[in-house]
């Protein structure tokens, strides 16, 4: 167990739908499951497809204790978690929190009503593990465990979003996900969720030149998160939510072009490994 590094772990980084095949090889085809473990603890945010793997991870590690976080419940951030093991292991305690659904659902609801019949054939019941639900809304701050702070703020995102800001000994990683930006404007609560960040994680769905043609999809672009991270002073970017068809060559091109620019920014790859 690393007791003093702060480590973060891609396991999903697609967005929309997971993908297969040659042409996505090198960055993967899971979609969004990010981890962040502080010490000895384990935060997990979004179940899209990749968290099968973060949770067969976990239980070869014997973590116990987990805390997950959704950034909302569109598909392909929650496909995943029925097939999350820690879920069915009777000595495994999992909290869940959600905040983009506040005062229309709660998170144990949503949770109930994506696990059942017609669409899954079984209902949490089935889970074994120690399970809680956490509600919030957006702008409270979180406390998981102490030391660990976790700011939370709305994106823009049809249905609602949150960002996190995750804080732990002196180090800090920002997780924003699926949100649009206009053009021409940098959006005050990214701004102020990133600001001297560590490492920003952000929506890179488009490209600029994309952007007319999705307008109302939600989403945002590698540019974008180049021009709020100099102007917030984030020290690195990982560019995640990769669109579907976006392949290997087509992503090594964006980092390129985004590396002339911004020297730490790198696109986010399944199972790579960032310690601060």
């Amino acid at each position: 167990m690393i007791s003093d590094v702060f480590r973060v772990r891609f396991w999903g980084v697609r967005g929309s739908i997971p993908v297969s095949g040659p042409e996505f090889q090198r960055y993967g085809g899971n979609t969004i499951c990010i981890e962040m473990q502080c010490g000895p603890h384990r935060l997990l945010f979004d179940a899209g497809s990749g968290i099968r793997e973060a949770g067969a991870a976990m239980l070869a590690e014997g973590v116990t204790d987990i805390n997950l976080f959704f950034s909302h419940c569109h598909y392909d951030h929650i496909v995943g978690l029925p097939y999350f093991m820690p879920l069915y292991n009777t000595t495994t305690a999992v909290t869940m929190w959600s905040g983009h659904m506040a005062g229309k659902m709660t998170t144990e609801d949503m949770i109930r009503q994506f696990m059942r019949p017609p669409w899954f054939p079984v209902e949490p019941d089935i889970c074994r593990a120690r399970l809680s639900a956490r509600d919030f809304r957006a702008g409270d701050v979180l406390t998981p465990h102490p030391g660990i702070r976790i700011k939370t703020h709305n994106l823009v995102h049809p249905g609602g979003a949150i960002g996190y800001r995750v804080e732990w000994a002196g180090k800090t990683v920002c997780f924003v996900t699926d949100t649009e930006h206009s053009p021409g404007i940098l959006d005050p609560v990214v701004l102020e969720l990133i600001r001297n960040a560590d490492l920003f994680l952000y929506d890179c769905t488009y490209v600029d030149s994309e952007m007319e043609r999705y307008r109302g999809y939600g989403h945002s672009t590698w540019q974008q998160a180049i021009r709020l991270a100099k102007v917030a002073d984030a020290k690195r970017i990982a560019f995640i939510h990769h669109l579907p068809a976006r392949t290997d060559d087509e992503l090594d091109a964006i980092e390129s072009a985004a590396q002339r620019e911004f020297p730490e920014a790198f696109n986010g790859r399944d199972r790579q490994i960032i310690d601060l």
